[in-house]
């Protein structure tokens, strides 16, 4: 690789970088945010699980943010204007978070804003998915083969993890708003630097076409299409989202449990993410380094079946053994329940590369951003499924007599799907376009 080659895959992965870090810092403004709803407004812990679920709306339109990214240039580029944006809208919708008087920020606003907060968070992360997609499948040899999604994830969780770390501080001294204005100073940092680089020095595939910008949006259309139809590629699809939606979400239950009932101080929430965020770093690194080389099938029938040991072992928190045990709650918390949260983003790395590598050539977002978006609707299902199976066994913010019952039906769940599991395929080749 010639000297432009190095600088250009510097260049590369400063931008893949700082995207993926603010992607992964989103906790941050995140975690204020559920407190001051927990706290502030005094949302109840299905209406706080609700809430966040549905704010998500958003990242279900990423196949048409792929679609338009892939199809139509703004001055000639593809990507990097599309992150600015992004940056310049979760700007914007966290400015007016922070700054509107109590009064005037009821629940129905605070949604608004953070539905376009995700919007513009959905339109940032197309175009880094595509960023990566597109340079990954350049690699001429197996070992270049999925090193930048694995950059780029571990970059995600060294974010996720400074946000966590600096979010469970942050609560104990400084009022939530102030937290989101330290978030937006890092997303004006990101704008600048996109629009200061100019997408031609990263070296990535030149897309040339002479079509009319509709013509070229029913042609990427048409594309992903035939891409949908290869089997191995919506077949991965299918299972990807079918072992999230058919998993009930009890992340909200859980975290009013530990926060309400348990009485745990934030700076242990925040602790218990940055243990799942160092978790996800290391199993970033050790996945690029051995084990990228097994089939993704095999990946994700152990990754499936440790998540569900790890719910039968909250069973057993709930009920308090461990604490009988002599193992303090915040121990439990930090360490376990950090793990178990991280190993449902686990199955993102692998799948993202299997996906790449099967990609066609020229709509890498289109298609990337279909699995995202089929991964967002299969969470948002889950929140609601876990809302649903927590009030008909009869969970509530003051009576978690029958979470264990819960727990264990959710566990169940999370088996399910590897009935399903030969729809990954074993052996995952670049597919090539199809005209």
């Amino acid at each position: 690789m010639g000297a432009n080659g190095l600088e250009a895959a510097a260049l590369l992965r400063k931008v893949v970088g700082l995207g993926f870090l603010v992607q992964g810092f989103r906790c941050f403004p995140w975690l204020g945010v559920s407190y001051f709803l927990m706290d502030g407004l005094g949302v109840a812990a299905s209406s706080l699980q609700i809430l966040q679920n549905s704010a998500n709306l958003p990242m279900v339109a990423k196949p048409l943010i792929g679609i338009l990214s892939d199809a139509i240039d703004i001055n000639g580029q593809h990507r990097l204007p599309y992150v600015a944006i992004g940056a310049l809208l979760q700007a914007l919708s966290w400015i007016a978070i922070a700054t509107l008087p109590a009064a005037y920020l009821s629940i129905s606003v605070l949604t608004l804003f953070l539905l376009l907060g995700n919007l513009g968070a959905s339109i940032a992360e197309v175009a880094n998915d595509a960023i990566v997609a597109e340079a990954g499948k350049q690699s001429h040899t197996p070992s270049e083969s999925g090193q930048l999604q694995s950059f780029a994830h571990m970059f995600g969780s060294i974010g996720g993890g400074l946000g966590n770390l600096l979010g469970g501080l942050a609560l104990s001294h400084v009022p939530p708003k102030t937290m989101i204005l330290f978030f937006v100073v890092l997303l004006v940092i990101q704008y600048s630097l996109t629009i200061s680089v100019s997408e031609s020095s990263l070296n990535l595939p030149k897309k040339i076409t002479h079509h009319s910008k509709s013509t070229s949006i029913w042609k990427q259309i048409s594309e992903l299409g035939v891409a949908l139809h290869k089997p191995e590629i919506h077949h991965c699809i299918m299972w990807f989202s079918t072992s999230y939606a058919v998993v009930p979400l009890l992340n909200g239950t859980m975290f009013f449990y530990q926060t309400q009932y348990l009485n745990l101080p934030s700076s242990v929430i925040g602790f218990s993410r940055v243990f799942g965020q160092v978790a996800s770093l290391t199993w970033s690194i050790a996945y690029n380094k051995k084990f990228k080389k097994f089939p993704a099938k095999k990946i994700l029938f152990v990754l499936q079946s440790t998540i569900a040991m790890f719910m039968v072992s909250d069973v057993f928190f709930v009920k308090g053994t461990y604490r009988a045990m002599g193992i303090p709650d915040s121990v439990y918390v930090v360490i376990f329940s950090g793990l178990s949260e991280a190993l449902l983003f686990f199955k993102i790395l692998p799948s993202s590369v299997l996906m790449a590598a099967m990609c066609p050539a020229g709509c890498e977002a289109s298609v990337m951003a279909f699995l995202m978006s089929a991964m967002a609707l299969a969470n948002i299902i889950s929140g609601y499924f876990g809302v649903a199976l927590a009030a008909s066994v009869g969970v509530s913010a003051d009576n978690f007599s029958y979470f264990p019952v819960a727990i264990l039906i959710q566990a169940f769940c999370t088996l399910l799907p590897l009935c399903l599991i030969s729809w990954i395929p074993d052996v995952s080749r670049p597919a090539k376009k199809e005209d």
